[in-house]
């Protein structure tokens, strides 16, 4: 018997609980309230739970304890149950799964036995389920002669090829499932893991290099996902979230941010007729890219925001939420890669006005820190000595901004200064032409930009080192 281990947790709030209105486009509304028996033959359990998948992760949100005649019955006459696959587990891990789809009636009993809930279950009221429970059946006969077969046969070339052979009729079992009841839940969970078969040949008779290959992939990859059914959402890890992790994380990683936005915008575009999924993807990927510390991928963010975000298509989203994401990206769109750094006019430590556009260099670093930040202190000196070995060489200058510019930080900085030999023009952000503040986004410390000649931003987010191989790669230096 399968077991996981489950942190039980009754899930109120957000998309994760059962209580929320089915809100899926084009659908039919679900029926109002579920009940749910269970009868297990052999069992010593005194309680049972009630949970469901969502991404991935499983939340219990039900709890019964065995009655009078053996029985566990999870029954609520008010809620709503989201299509998807739902399972009870007891406190030690052992679970079944079971499905909620195409509109049944939610009054299932299911009926099994210790051990070998699934091997054993018999369902009473739902068609879905029949199904679900006869396919593992199927898969379990050619299991169990694979498995006697190798207990009887010596000769392991010929079980090997009596292995592929069972398997071969295990993938016609599975695709006559999905052929005979196309629309059940059961094909939804079969499908979506299949990837998509690369052609041998393009249209023109030709072999396909590896690029060509990984666009067809690309494109491709969700072909056999319905994105646009609520119930994908709430699946086990390798149904969807799994795939659409390897999706970003592997055969996107390192892409440029216009081969993601031209990637990730179909794939949420085909999730809208579900909010669920839709909901979901937009979610995942504003925040993959919000959090990126990649330089250039704060640009992936913008894009989500200003296609999803703003036009209000995230009707989840609160007034407060929406105002505060379109802000930021409005912040950010002025600091893309290639923009002109915003104008800066302060006084540096010796009371001089200084103009970043002012400094004549092939390149300008720009730096916002402070001398009480933890990471300044340890970052800055080392900035400043890779700083010193280019500046002549690569023509640098520097504008390192005081971010907290008050009483009781400025003489903390005179001393850092002093102690650490930082001789490029240190200013005192105190007054200043702009609230840079809000208009560099200062959040955290430091913030290092390299700007060029007309000071745009060349990069941004760097730290000592990588600063340093800007600079190299720029000037091809090995």
């Amino acid at each position: 018997m399968k077991r996981i281990y489950l942190a039980i947790i009754l899930v109120l709030v957000c998309g994760l609980t059962v209580q929320e209105a089915w809100a899926g486009r084009g659908k039919k509304e679900p029926n109002k309230g579920y009940r749910f028996t269970l009868f297990i033959y052999g069992n010593t359990d005194t309680v049972m739970y009630l949970g469901n998948y969502y991404a991935g992760g499983t939340y219990a949100f039900d709890t019964a304890r065995i009655s009078n005649k053996g029985m566990f019955v999870f029954e609520d006459k008010e809620a709503v149950l989201k299509p998807g696959l739902y399972f009870f587990v007891n406190p030690a891990g052992t679970y079944v799964e079971f499905a909620v789809y195409n509109n049944e009636k939610l009054d299932f009993h299911f009926d099994t036995e210790e051990p070998g809930w699934q091997s054993n279950m018999k369902v009473k009221g739902s068609n879905e389920n029949k199904l679900l429970f006869d396919f593992h059946k199927a898969n379990r006969a050619v299991f169990r002669t694979i498995d006697s077969a190798q207990a009887a046969m010596t000769d392991s070339a010929a079980f090997a090829a009596f292995r592929q052979h069972q398997m071969m009729r295990l993938d016609s079992i599975k695709y006559a499932y999905i052929d005979n009841n196309p629309n059940s839940l059961l094909a939804l969970l079969m499908n979506a893991t299949r990837d998509p078969d690369i052609p041998d040949t393009d249209k023109d008779g030709n072999k396909p290099g590896d690029r060509e290959k990984w666009e067809y992939l690309m494109e491709h990859y969700f072909d056999n996902s319905r994105l646009e059914d609520d119930a994908l959402v709430r699946t086990p890890l390798a149904v969807f979230k799994q795939r659409l992790d390897r999706y970003l994380n592997v055969y996107l990683k390192n892409a440029p941010p216009d081969i993601i936005i031209k990637y990730v915008d179909p794939l949420i575009d085909r999730a809208k007729p579900s909010k669920e999924n839709f909901r979901y993807l937009v979610h995942t990927i504003s925040e993959k890219y919000l959090q990126s510390n990649v330089m250039s991928y704060d640009e992936i963010y913008v894009h989500l925001v200003k296609r999803y975000i703003e036009p209000g298509l995230c009707e989840w989203m609160s007034p407060s939420t929406v105002d505060m994401n379109v802000k930021r990206a409005d912040t950010w769109e002025k600091l893309l890669i290639g923009k002109p750094a915003p104008p800066l006019i302060m006084k540096d430590d010796k009371g001089q006005v200084q103009s970043l556009y002012n400094l004549k260099g092939k390149y300008t670093l720009l730096i916002f820190w402070s001398p009480t930040c933890g990471h300044c202190k340890t970052i800055i000196p080392d900035l400043y000595k890779r700083y010193a070995h280019y500046k002549e060489r690569c023509d640098i200058a520097a504008y390192a901004v005081l971010s907290e510019p008050d009483d009781a930080t400025r003489p903390k900085w005179h001393e850092f200064i002093k102690a650490n030999h930082l001789d490029w023009i240190n200013i005192d952000g105190g007054e200043a032409n702009i609230d840079w503040h809000e208009v560099y986004n200062i959040e955290t410390t430091p913030q290092i930009y390299l700007l060029d000649k007309d000071k745009k931003i060349l990069a941004k987010k760097l730290d000592a080192e990588t600063f340093e191989e800007v600079i190299k790669a720029l000037e091809h230096i090995k």
